[in-house]
C-alpha cells in the first residue's frame, strides 16, 4: 500500500494544479449563468396552439357528458332520470302516476305531474318522443248513429259480445277505439292461443286509456277465457312463481321470505307488502294465483 501513496515533488505539484483546475471549472459552471433569457418566440402561433388545445379539450369534455336521445317520458327510470337531473320525488311522481294505469301526453302535463322546474323542463322536453297517435292524432269518427257509440247504459252479460271473439270493425264502434287501438287490441289476443283470460288484460294493450277500457267493457266480456295454470300462493315453488308474468327469480324469492314471514299469505292482495313487488301489475298476476 506504501508503494501507491509514494510520490516525487513533480507528481505532488501535477495533482494539486489538476485539482486546482476543477474546483475552477466547478466554481465558473456555479456562479456563471450562460442561459440565454430572450428566447425568440411567434406570438401568433403560439396564440393558435393555444387555442387550437383549448378547442380539442372542450370537444374532449363534451364527449364525455351522457348523449341524450330521443325518449318517451313515460318509461323513465330512475336511473334515466337520475341522468336527466330530475330529484327523487320528481321521478316518484311520475311513477306513481304511471302506476295508476295513465300517461302523459304532452310537456305541460309532464311538468303538471312530475313538478320539474321551467329550467329543467327546458333543457330535456326537446328530447321528448311522444306516439304519434299522441302527436298527430287522426279526426275520430262520428259513431252517434251506432248502437256502441256512447251507450251509458250498463248492459247484462247475455248482452255483451265475447271480447275473444270480437273483430276489428266491432271494436271500432266504441268511442275512443279507432283503427290502430283495434288492430292493437286484436293482435295482443293473437299473441296467446285462446285469447284473453279476463277483461283486465285490456289494460296490457298499449294506448288504451281507462276511460276507453271501460267504455269497452260495456258492450264487451270475456266469456271463453283462455285455459291457464293457477298456482297456490301459499305452496308455489320459486320456479312456479317465475313462470308468472312480470315475476323474476328477485321477486319470487321475496314473495317466499314474505310468505315465511306471514307463515301463509291471507289474501292475494298482501303481495302489495312484498319487497319490489309490481303493485301496477297485480290484477294480472292475480289471474294466475289462488289460495
Amino acid at each position: 500500500m506504501k508503494s501507491h501513496f509514494q510520490f516525487s515533488n513533480q507528481e505532488r505539484s501535477g495533482i494539486f494544479l489538476l485539482f486546482a483546475i476543477i474546483i475552477a471549472v466547478q466554481c465558473v459552471y456555479a456562479f456563471v449563468d450562460f442561459s440565454n433569457d430572450e428566447i425568440p418566440t411567434e406570438n401568433k402561433e403560439l396564440e393558435a396552439f393555444k387555442e387550437e388545445l383549448d378547442s380539442l379539450r372542450l370537444v374532449k369534455i363534451e364527449n364525455r357528458r351522457p348523449k341524450i336521445y330521443p325518449f318517451n317520458p313515460n318509461y323513465i327510470t330512475d336511473y334515466k332520470g337520475y341522468t336527466l337531473g330530475m330529484s327523487n320525488e320528481e321521478i316518484d311522481r311520475l311513477h306513481k302516476f304511471r302506476a295508476g294505469n295513465q300517461w302523459v301526453n304532452s310537456t305541460k302535463q309532464f311538468q303538471k305531474v312530475t313538478k320539474v322546474s321551467d329550467s329543467l323542463l327546458a333543457k330535456i322536453s326537446p328530447y321528448f318522443k311522444f306516439p304519434d297517435w299522441v302527436t298527430n292524432p287522426k279526426p275520430k269518427p262520428n259513431f252517434h248513429n251506432n248502437s256502441y257509440s256512447k251507450s251509458n247504459e250498463p248492459k247484462v252479460y247475455e248482452q255483451k259480445i265475447d271480447l275473444n271473439n270480437a273483430t276489428a270493425s266491432q271494436l271500432q264502434k266504441v268511442y275512443g277505439v279507432g283503427e290502430k287501438l283495434s288492430e292493437r287490441i286484436v293482435k295482443y289476443r293473437s299473441k296467446y292461443n285462446g285469447g284473453f283470460v279476463a277483461d283486465v288484460e285490456l289494460s296490457e294493450v298499449y294506448g288504451l286509456s281507462s276511460e276507453v277500457i271501460e267504455r269497452i267493457k260495456n258492450d264487451f266480456t270475456v266469456k271463453t277465457p283462455r285455459p291457464i295454470k293457477k298456482y297456490n300462493l301459499n305452496t308455489a315453488t320459486r320456479d312456479e312463481l317465475v313462470s308468472i308474468q312480470y315475476i323474476d327469480y328477485e321477486i319470487a324469492n321475496h314473495i317466499i321470505e314474505e310468505r315465511t314471514l306471514r307463515e301463509g299469505f291471507k289474501s292475494l292482495d298482501e303481495l302489495t307488502k312484498v319487497e319490489d313487488f309490481p303493485i301496477h301489475k297485480i290484477e294480472i298476476i292475480k289471474l294466475y294465483l289462488h289460495l
